[in-house]
């Protein structure tokens, strides 16, 4: 009888220490999974070190191993819907490299997904110990902040780590939006989806590639991708400004009225101006913000490029 298969894809950007250890710890998890075969599909992300060296290493070592090696950095949503749309599993697994996402977590997620009938087991951080405080803050208001103004809930602390059936990577493939935000497509797409809840690990090797600012960046796109609210805000905020300025032109009006017309004002006159244009400026960059990326879906462009695969290498060792 064939066994089912699972595909675990794995975005890599300079992790060149940490792919050894990652397959090491997975081959001692699958070791206990006997009733399913596997292939891991390492994303190489345009890195920088040797990180494509070590893949070419380990694809000849262990013919589980497949990759896919893009031909400059296109961002990890671009690597995980690369790995999601070569992956040939029954069911499909996201993971980080870095050993943060639990591995010992795969027999339960397995279990789950074929006895509860679920289409995804999906994973979320119980605490943020380890996280800088300030980084903690602002992704806690984030998922407040998108879930209030969102028709698609992202539930808190939900890691891209999760095991899904065919079914719903089918679906999830059919976004090919180049705007991608990848928390908020699983839960677009629906499927009936479990959490199970780990605390936080901290890397076992290596630095992360994701900086204060290049979280801030990604969680504007999720915004900007499942909500209309900024749009919103933009057009209340022009209807206060120009009610505010019907009012106080009427103020100026009586005043000059009933007192004259004296010189002093030029203060409040630069703080209304100021305030106004302030008020226009930030409309106009949500609104700048919904047509770049209105133009960037309009020229189609592919959302990533591969340069070689596992399959160049194993092709080139054959006709040696």
């Amino acid at each position: 009888m064939k066994r089912e298969l699972i595909s675990l894809i794995v975005p890599c950007y300079n992790e060149e220490e940490m792919i050894p250890l990652y397959i090491t710890e997975i081959e001692k998890i699958m070791i206990n999974m006997p009733e399913v075969d596997y292939e891991y599909v390492f994303v190489n992300d345009g890195s920088k070190d040797q990180t494509l060296k070590v893949l070419k290493e380990q694809a000849l070592l262990n013919s589980h191993v497949r990759y896919l090696s893009f031909s400059r950095n296109f961002g990890k949503e671009a690597g995980l819907y690369a790995g999601l749309k070569h992956a040939k599993g029954d069911y499909v697994v996201v993971m980080d490299v870095d050993l943060q996402d639990p591995p010992e977590l795969l027999p339960e997620m397995y279990r789950l997904i074929k006895t509860e009938a679920f289409d995804c087991i999906g994973t979320r951080r119980s605490t943020r110990k380890g996280e800088p405080p300030i980084r903690s803050y602002f992704a806690r208001q984030f998922y407040r902040l998108i879930n209030r103004i969102s028709d698609t809930e992202i539930v808190d602390g939900a890691r891209d780590y999760r095991m899904m059936t065919r079914q719903m990577v089918n679906a999830i493939l059919e976004i090919s939006e180049y705007n991608r935000f990848s928390k908020g497509i699983f839960s677009w797409v629906g499927f009936e989806t479990k959490y199970l809840e780990f605390e936080n690990k901290e890397r076992v090797a290596g630095e992360t590639s994701w900086s204060f600012w290049s979280l801030f960046k990604y969680s504007i796109d999720g915004i900007v991708a499942f909500s209309e609210a900024p749009l919103d805000i933009a057009s209340i905020v022009g209807f206060l400004s120009f009610a505010a300025a019907v009012v106080l032109a009427i103020f100026f009006a009586i005043r000059t009225l009933i007192f004259g017309n004296p010189t002093s004002g030029w203060t409040s006159l630069i703080t209304i101006i100021l305030g106004l244009g302030g008020m226009q400026l930030l409309s106009l960059g949500i609104l700048g913000k919904y047509v770049g990326k209105v133009f960037l879906e309009a020229k189609r462009r592919p959302i990533y490029i591969l340069k070689e695969t596992d399959e160049d290498l194993r092709n080139h060792e054959t006709t040696k």
